[in-house]
């Protein structure tokens, strides 16, 4: 008595739905919890074929699938828990799992069914199916989006290669013309040069100060063409990426020295280039090339912009960690509003007025210092003068 007071406890507290039916398909015993199931009172179940929880076409099918059994002995379903529809009293199906198996009880067999709602879980399921398929059509229309931009990167990129193609052969069409241009100007320059020269010569016996003056002028005129071809001619070696650096140990006063000696020729009436060093090191490592065109740059530009009775200070200095060249000179300065475009190139400063220059100088000046691991800097006031300086990693 006990067991079966027992027995019947679990039976009317458990949380899954339990019918039993006898052989007929009658309900015999129905739980509280598949009551609530189904909405239905025990007393509305139990003796009523158990069809009556059940859609079509299960229903009209279930009496033919217990004589099928009956007959033959085979249950697809006995002992092995599947997907059903239940159908509840007001007429709402839902979904369930069905666990069935057979119990020998005082000569006959019963059927013991065990129910266990899948409603909540069916109703996540959609709704996760619901969520992925949305999220699907959000990834087709993300992946569409995708493709669009993409196809139109493709295309902007495409005509950006074209542009880039037209750019390089216009750039190289200048390169060609400006490298051609000034190899063939320096011929004929060369000459005028040479002529100048030897009409000068021819016409010492005369002491005339006016074939004196003009052939000043023409030699003049040739060595402000030569400066701006040889501007063009650097110009065109970085822009083309040909310009390389070639590294010699070399004395660094004797070097000044002789620009010094070089550029004071080019001075105006009494200029004076006065060259000083700092420092018991004169060696450096650079390229004295590159070099010799920066120095003669900063003082030919201190020489055009300053005016006559005045000094140009040019200094070295080799310390443990630097070396240091700077050109001072006390000429019409910078205006300060032109400074921030000083080393552009083409870049003149708007004080600048006759003086002749094609503002390539300094542009020239400050990447060739880059080519040596060096930095240009500057201080000018206007009427006040500038002072240039060029910095390099000692390499002593």
């Amino acid at each position: 008595m006990e067991n079966t007071a027992l027995l019947i406890a679990i039976i009317q507290n458990a949380i899954d739905g339990i019918i039993t039916i006898d052989e007929s398909g009658t309900v015999e015993l129905i739980n509280p919890a598949a009551c609530a199931l189904f909405d239905y009172e025990p007393d509305e179940v139990i003796g009523e074929n158990i069809s009556m929880l059940m859609p079509d076409p299960d229903k009209s099918q279930h009496d033919s699938f217990i004589l099928r059994y009956q007959t033959t002995g085979r249950a697809n379903i006995m002992g092995v828990g599947r997907e059903v529809l239940g159908l509840k009293k007001d007429g709402t199906i839902f979904p369930f799992r069905l666990g069935l198996s057979e119990v020998q009880f005082s000569g006959r067999r019963i059927f013991t069914g065990f129910i266990h709602d899948l409603s909540k879980e069916k109703e996540a399921e959609g709704k996760l199916k619901d969520y992925a398929a949305h999220l699907e059509e959000q990834v087709e229309e993300r992946t569409h989006s995708l493709k669009k931009t993409v196809q139109a990167l493709e295309l902007a990129q495409e005509e950006m290669n074209v542009l880039l193609d037209k750019e390089k052969e216009l750039s190289l069409l200048k390169s060609r013309f400006v490298s051609m241009a000034s190899h063939e100007f320096r011929t004929p320059l060369t000459s005028v040069k040479l002529s100048a020269s030897l009409i000068e010569k021819y016409a010492e016996p005369l002491k005339s100060e006016h074939i004196t003056k003009h052939v000043g002028k023409i030699k003049k005129a040739v060595a402000n063409l030569t400066t701006i071809l040889n501007d063009f001619l650097s110009l065109e070696k970085l822009e083309a990426g040909k310009e390389e650096v070639t590294y010699t140990d070399f004395d660094l006063v004797k070097f000044a020295e002789e620009i010094t000696e070089e550029m004071q020729v080019m001075a105006k009436k009494n200029q004076n280039i006065i060259y000083l060093h700092q420092g018991t090191q004169s060696m450096v490592r650079l390229d004295q090339n590159l070099l010799k065109n920066c120095i003669n740059n900063l003082i030919t530009n201190a020489i055009k912009y300053s005016g006559e009775n005045t000094f140009i200070d040019f200094n070295t200095e080799i310390n443990d960690d630097r070396c240091l060249i700077t050109v001072k000179d006390n000429g019409i300065g910078i205006p300060e509003a032109d400074q921030k475009h000083l080393f552009e190139a083409f870049f003149r400063a708007h004080n600048t007025g006759t003086i002749p220059g094609t503002g390539l100088g300094l542009n020239i000046v400050t990447r060739y210092a880059g080519l040596m691991n060096g930095t240009v800097d500057f201080k000018s006031e206007v009427n006040q003068g500038t002072l240039f300086t060029i910095s390099f990693p000692n390499h002593e």
